[in-house]
């Protein structure tokens, strides 16, 4: 699944084994996000969905550094 434009923000849902996955994946994503100032939201839902949304939260758009965030989250997948 590629990344979506829902409400202004690129969006993807990752589905993963199961809780414990997608808590680690949530924090591998936090430590990118950390590494580059540059944060998404992020939500467990169903146990194992990890639902991440980017955008610059400044600006309430979608900008390069999104795209670029949104790559390095997918390397981890």
């Amino acid at each position: 699944m590629e990344w979506e434009i829902k409400d202004g923000k690129l969006s993807k849902q990752f589905e993963c084994q199961d809780f414990e996955q997608a808590v680690s994946r949530l924090k591998q994503i936090a430590q990118i996000a950390e590494h580059i100032n540059h944060h998404p939201d992020m939500k467990i839902h169903a146990y194992k969905k990890l639902l991440v949304e980017v955008y610059t939260h400044e600006s309430q758009t979608i900008t390069e550094k999104d795209y670029d965030l949104s790559k390095r989250i997918d390397q981890l997948f």
